[in-house]
């Protein structure tokens, strides 16, 4: 199955920017993007889990769960309609971790 490879850089321009918000703190460990329609509109909607290991890394990942929902998002040729935390879970064994998932609606702006 190939990949276009403007879909390629939407998706790459979108994971820094969310690494970006989180500080460089966190890591993705998993991504799953799936088409999206309205009446009106076309775009696609991406579940991301990101994990937060460490006294830092926790604090960079509760002021990226503050940020995430009004934080304006610059994708080309995109807009991010909805950005949310779904989850959040927080360890504190072997070291204080910190799980987020979020969801972010991007709706085509082409």
């Amino acid at each position: 199955m190939r990949i276009d490879p403007q879909a390629r850089r939407i998706r790459r321009h979108l994971i820094e920017a969310i690494m970006a918000l989180a500080g460089g703190k966190a890591l993705l460990v998993h991504h799953v993007e799936r088409g999206w329609a309205s009446v009106t509109f076309a775009g696609t909607r991406h579940t991301m889990r990101l994990a937060f290991a460490g006294d830092e890394a926790v604090a960079a990942g509760e002021r990226f769960i503050a940020l995430l929902p009004e934080h304006e998002f610059a994708v080309p040729s995109r807009l991010v309609a909805d950005a949310s935390v779904v989850a959040a879970k927080h360890g504190l064994l072997p070291e204080p971790r910190l799980t987020v998932e979020i969801e972010l609606l991007l709706l085509d702006d082409d």
